[in-house]
């Protein structure tokens, strides 16, 4: 979205009522929102917070989306008695600020003390995660009705995925079906994969979405998870949605771009610190059904991001940020690599998830 005028970061800034403004500075690398660390002058000394402004070309509803963040982080914070995210007012009490450009802005609690990692470098790092994101999961499994807003309709629902790329094979607009073919294959002969989780019966749940490393912050010296971030795509899912976020995102140590597809295959030792951590904090709720789908979840979730790679790049490259003409296609590659791996293994996968 580009970055903001400093008038309009110092007026946002100064609408929410923490203090006497005095500074803000980029904060993260989030490719979707713009955030900032700001800090205000208090009567108790200098506070922080975490200024950001909502990408609403990506999120079209800020509305609907910042009541799902405001009920979700209200109903944690009042059952947990350590670290949570907490959203903070404006003077006018609201959560969600409108400025005179059309730009929406929030400011959530600054949490000290921690860190975030991009890759996962142990199986311990791997337990915090799974730990993390199943606690999440718990924390919000009572929220009461109505249900949760959607935020991106469809966001992973297979069919509706898929179609997309059949149509993208059809029409081939950018004259690069030709050179996909193998992938194309590929992703052919596996289209009953993005219905199976579907037709399982599976409960809808609260769901993160977004289940990768850095949405967990760490405790900068113990290493042990103190709280999730990034609530945006919060919304009602499947728990195999997010374990299978974990295993695409974490179990793998090669970048998503990678072009040295040797490089590319699923650590099983990380999967069980995943599988570990995750299975302990959803012990007192994950049904049985649940649980013998969650590496289905891994291989669905990670064949599907590649689907949309691959459509993407057909269709001559119209919603991922790309580096060069082949960047989707190298993305897709990896993807369906880790697929490849995980189906290879997904015998020994199960039998670490029921042994536990």
């Amino acid at each position: 979205m580009g970055l903001m005028k400093n008038d309009s970061l110092t007026a946002a800034a100064r609408a929410f009522s923490l203090g006497r403004f005095l500074s803000a500075e980029p904060w993260g690398n989030g490719h979707i929102n713009d955030s900032y660390r700001v800090q205000y002058a208090t009567p108790d000394g200098v506070v922080h917070a975490l200024l950001q402004r909502i990408n609403h070309r990506i999120f079209t509803n800020p509305q609907a989306l910042m009541e799902n963040v405001q009920r979700v982080t209200d109903h944690i914070s009042a059952k947990c008695a350590g670290h949570a995210l907490l959203l903070q007012r404006t003077a006018e009490g609201g959560t969600l600020l409108l400025d005179a450009g059309g730009n929406y802005w929030r400011c959530f609690n600054f949490i000290p003390d921690v860190v975030s990692y991009e890759k996962v470098t142990s199986p311990a790092q791997a337990y915090q995660v799974g730990l993390a994101f199943g606690g999440f999961q718990r924390e919000v499994a009572d929220l009461p009705a109505p249900r949760l807003n959607e935020t991106i309709p469809n966001f992973h629902h297979g069919p509706t995925r898929f179609a997309a790329l059949e149509q993208a094979i059809a029409r081939d607009p950018a004259g690069r079906v030709a050179s996909a073919l193998a992938e194309i294959d590929f992703a052919l002969a596996r289209k009953p994969l993005t219905e199976l989780l579907l037709n399982a019966g599976l409960p809808e749940r609260i769901t993160h979405n977004d289940c990768k490393l850095n949405n967990v912050l760490l405790h900068q010296e113990s290493g042990e998870s103190v709280c999730v971030v990034d609530l945006d795509t919060v919304m009602p899912g499947l728990l195999a949605y997010d374990f299978g976020d974990m295993v695409r995102t974490a179990t793998c140590a090669a970048a998503e771009d990678e072009t040295d597809l040797s490089l590319i295959h699923m650590e099983m030792e990380t999967f069980a610190g995943l599988a570990r951590g995750y299975l302990k904090s959803t012990a007192g709720f994950i049904t049985r059904d649940e649980k013998e789908l969650l590496v289905s979840g891994g291989r669905f979730i990670t064949f599907l991001i590649g689907v949309r790679f691959l459509a993407d790049y057909l269709s001559g490259d119209t919603y991922f940020k790309i580096d060069h003409p082949r960047h989707n296609l190298d993305r897709c590659r990896t993807q369906f690599r880790l697929v490849a791996s995980i189906e290879k293994q997904q015998a020994e996968m199960e039998r670490l998830i029921q042994s536990l």
